[in-house]
């Protein structure tokens, strides 16, 4: 079973301000922001440049780096952040590593029509089919 968790990936309570124990702390983060601190920490943990996060936040690279470390972003990046963040702690328990994961998500994927996870994560809906194949996987249907 994989250790990594929202919060670690985000850097921790002290980074983010506030301890995740729940859905309703996710929903509060969401709404008051994160810090871009906790943004450079997900950046690390997932081992992406800051080029291609921005591309998955649908944010510039520059809109990112003006922003001080401790500045918060806005409620529609903070909740991508946040889903980004879940949706890799989801798939690190499924597959056991955050290596393994990130190799799958990086993979051509036929039941997302060929494309990579990675590719699918920059939108709400992605998201959820990623999500939905992990769950698939994690019950052993894989078609």
């Amino acid at each position: 079973m994989s250790d990594v968790t929202i919060e670690k990936l985000l850097g921790g309570s002290g980074v983010i301000g506030h301890s995740l124990k729940s859905e309703m702390d996710l929903f509060e983060i969401s709404r008051a922001g994160l810090p871009k601190k906790s943004l450079l920490h997900l950046v690390s943990n997932l081992n992406v440049s800051l080029r291609a996060m921005s591309q998955l936040l649908n944010i510039t690279e520059r809109t990112i780096q003006r922003k001080g470390d401790l500045e918060l972003m806005d409620v529609a990046t903070t909740e991508q952040i946040l889903q980004i963040a879940e949706l890799y702690s989801r798939g690190s328990e499924v597959f056991g590593s955050a290596e393994n994961f990130q190799d799958w998500m990086n993979a051509d994927n036929l039941s997302l029509g060929g494309k990579r996870p990675i590719e699918m994560i920059s939108s709400r809906y992605g998201a959820h089919m990623v999500l939905d194949v992990l769950g698939r996987i994690e019950h052993g249907v894989f078609a």
